[in-house]
C-alpha cells in the first residue's frame, strides 16, 4: 500500500506529545504544503497564525475547555482572510464589496479548512501526531480579540501537532457503504437497526482502550452530545460583525 494512504488510514488524534521539538525546517515544509493547497478561484483567501506565546495557548485552552491545548508543542489557527483582496481593490480604485461578501467568506473558510487537512496528512507522514481543534470556536468574539483579527478575517479551525507521546487505539468509523451514496441521497428505514453493529464496535472500543474507559455507543453519543451541547446559532452573527455580508 502507498505510504501516504497507509498513514491516512492509520489516523488518530494525538493529544499528548513528547518534549522533542519540531524543527524549523519541518515547520517550513508544513507551511509550504499549506500554501500548495487547492484554493477557490486562486484567491488564496486563507491564512495561518502560528501561536508561539504560551499565554495565548493558555487562553485558547480555556476557550476550547481542553487543557492539553496549552501543552501543544505547536499550535496553528487557520483563518479566513479576504482583507488582502479588500485592500487591493481599494488601492486600485475598485469596489471592494465583492471581497466582503458571504461568497468570499465561504470560499475562504473552505480554503482554511483544506489547508489544515493538508498539514495534518503531511505532518503524520513525517512521524508527527495531530489533533484538529474546532473547540477554539467556542467563544468566537474572545478568539478574535486574542488573535487581533481585523475586519474581513475570521477564525476557521485550529490544529496542534508534535511528536506523539501516546499510541491510542484506532477508533472505529461508520462503514463507507453507509456514507458513500450513488447519484442521490440514500438512507435506511432505521438508522438504529443499521448502526447496531457499529454501536457494538464502539462499545468494544471504549471498553478496551487504555484511557477514559467507559460503556458507550455512537448512537448514544449522538443523543447525549446534541442534546447537551449549547447550540451556537450566533456563528453568522459573528461573521457579519467581522464585515462579511451579501454583495450588492
Amino acid at each position: 500500500m502507498d505510504n501516504t494512504i497507509e498513514t491516512q488510514l492509520s489516523h488518530r488524534s494525538i493529544r499528548e506529545f513528547t518534549d522533542r521539538e519540531v524543527s524549523a525546517d519541518t515547520l517550513a515544509t508544513l507551511f509550504e504544503v499549506a500554501m500548495r493547497t487547492s484554493t477557490s478561484r486562486g484567491f488564496q483567501h486563507a491564512g495561518l497564525i502560528h501561536i508561539h506565546d504560551n499565554k495565548i495557548k493558555d487562553a485558547l485552552a480555556r476557550i476550547g475547555n481542553q487543557l492539553y491545548i496549552a501543552r501543544a508543542p505547536e499550535l496553528i489557527v487557520a483563518i479566513v482572510d479576504t482583507r488582502r483582496s479588500v485592500r487591493i481593490l481599494e488601492e486600485k480604485g475598485a469596489d471592494p464589496t465583492p471581497a466582503k461578501s458571504m461568497d468570499a467568506f465561504r470560499e475562504g473558510f473552505t480554503d482554511a479548512v483544506l489547508m489544515l487537512q493538508n498539514i495534518a496528512v503531511a505532518a503524520e507522514s513525517m512521524g508527527l501526531g495531530v489533533t484538529l481543534l474546532g473547540s477554539i470556536l467556542n467563544n468566537i468574539p474572545q478568539l478574535i480579540e486574542i488573535l487581533k483579527l481585523p475586519q474581513y478575517t475570521f477564525p476557521a479551525l485550529g490544529i496542534m501537532l508534535g511528536y506523539p507521546a501516546q499510541e491510542p487505539q484506532l477508533k472505529p468509523r461508520i462503514p463507507a457503504h453507509l456514507r458513500v451514496m450513488d447519484d442521490s441521497y440514500q438512507e435506511p428505514d432505521s438508522w438504529l437497526d443499521t448502526l447496531s453493529e457499529y454501536d457494538r464496535q464502539m462499545t468494544t472500543y471504549y471498553d478496551a482502550r487504555s484511557t477514559n474507559r467507559r460503556s458507550d455507543t455512537y448512537t448514544d453519543q449522538v443523543v447525549r452530545k446534541l442534546q447537551t451541547t449549547p447550540v451556537k446559532d450566533a456563528f453568522f452573527d459573528h461573521v457579519v460583525v467581522q464585515g462579511f455580508g451579501p454583495a450588492t
